[in-house]
């Protein structure tokens, strides 16, 4: 019994120290764990894997908080707007064979149409359906319209004969008022006149007013007959050969005389010159002197007062102007100012002839204007009629008469410009 008790015990014993054993490896296992666990891994991490090391482009982006666009250009410049889609490209024109022939309606009239009430006082809200157009008494289309105001190009004509001694002052103050009055694209030139040899350019066109002022001012008296016939077919030329080969030139062109009327030496004839103003859209407007010119008539002849009038007014008609006839000077002031505001308030109005035969004859043209209910009266004023244009039969063609140059034998003269002596 003694025997078995204590092999008994020795087993229990043993038993416990394996238990505790066992105890004691558990523990220290996993102290060793806890320690590597609680140890600094910097050895770890410091020295991974040994691979070469790369440039860390990933700095920058790292050391930004918020994108930016990727650089285009040289540094500072902005990046371009976004487009949806590239604006599109016009069409270009059609070229032009440098060969081929253009064709241009010259057949187009041109009509510079005042229209004015009982008072000679100007309308100017006329609507284009209530204009017509007559040629012989026929209908024509209106091919354009336009009330727009376009610049001017026109001549003042003085008359420095000894006859307008005492008023030529007050013309020179008049031509000033005229001149001042010029917008931009407007030009101008001087011209004075006495006889057929002394038809003057004193100046050419031009928008400088400091010189047109200065032309005016070297305005003289000279004696000798005057040639008003001559000086107006002179410097109506000279207002339209600007305007010749170029059909779409829409400047206005006017011709402003100031003269007493009385023609004593000219060497074209009244016909000639209306013949020529036919051909030139050239309004003429005229202030007349007449008051010191005989008034008494003989028993078969008109007095030179009654010519002169006739002159003047047939002038005025004939090219759509207007004719003036102070009766003292100083109604200068208000005649230039009224022929100023009549150049510029004036409707443009083409139409394309039916009748297209080109056998040089005259073609009268009306201007008729529709009647508002108001009991208002419209009068349409403008050019009475045209010259049809003719066709070359092959014949000598007369040199055209310039100004200033020298004209054809026979011709007048216009003279080299000179200044007051």
């Amino acid at each position: 019994m003694k025997t078995d008790s204590r092999t008994e015990r020795f087993f229990r014993w043993s038993a416990a120290a394996t238990v505790v054993v066992l105890i004691f490896t558990a523990f220290v296992l996993s102290s060793a764990g806890a320690s590597d666990q609680n140890r600094p891994r910097t050895a770890q991490v410091a020295t991974p894997t040994q691979t070469p090391q790369t440039p860390r482009s990933v700095s920058t982006s790292q050391s930004t908080a918020k994108p930016s666009p990727t650089p285009v250009g040289p540094l500072g410049d902005a990046p371009p707007p976004p487009r949806l889609k590239p604006t599109p490209t016009p069409t270009p024109p059609e070229e032009i064979d440098p060969e081929s022939t253009i064709k241009i309606n010259a057949d187009l009239v041109q009509l510079h149409v005042r229209v004015i009430d009982r008072n000679n006082k100007p309308i100017n809200n006329v609507p284009q359906s209530d204009f017509h157009v007559f040629e012989d008494g026929v209908p024509q289309p209106i091919e354009s319209f336009t009330r727009e105001e376009v610049p001017i190009s026109y001549g003042l004509a003085v008359d420095t004969s000894g006859s307008l001694r005492t008023q030529l002052q007050s013309v020179i103050d008049a031509g000033k008022t005229i001149v001042n009055a010029n917008k931009t694209g407007d030009e101008t030139f001087l011209v004075r006149f006495i006889g057929k040899d002394n038809t003057e350019l004193v100046q050419d066109f031009t928008s400088k007013k400091d010189l047109l002022i200065d032309g005016l001012d070297n305005l003289y008296v000279e004696g000798g007959q005057t040639a008003v016939i001559d000086a107006v077919y002179l410097a109506a030329e000279h207002a339209s050969e600007a305007q010749r080969g170029d059909p779409t030139d829409r400047r206005r062109r006017a011709l402003i005389v100031i003269s007493d009327g009385e023609d004593r030496a000219s060497v074209y004839t009244q016909e000639q010159l209306f013949n020529r103003l036919r051909e030139d859209d050239v309004q003429i407007f005229v202030i007349g002197f007449v008051n010191e010119l005989d008034k008494d008539a003989g028993f078969i002849r008109k007095s030179p007062r009654e010519k002169a009038v006739a002159l003047i007014n047939r002038l005025a008609s004939e090219t759509g102007g207007r004719a003036f006839f102070p009766n003292s000077i100083s109604e200068l002031p208000q005649i230039a100012s009224e022929i100023v505001r009549d150049m510029r308030t004036q409707y443009v109005i083409s139409y394309n002839p039916t009748n297209k035969n080109p056998d040089g004859t005259f073609r009268a043209i009306k201007v008729s204007v529709d009647q508002p209910n108001s009991g208002e009266r419209r009068i349409a004023l403008t050019r009475p009629g045209r010259m049809a244009r003719r066709e070359a039969v092959g014949g000598p063609k007369p040199p055209p008469v310039r100004l200033p140059g020298n004209s054809a034998a026979g011709r007048p003269t216009a003279a080299t410009p000179t200044k007051k002596p």
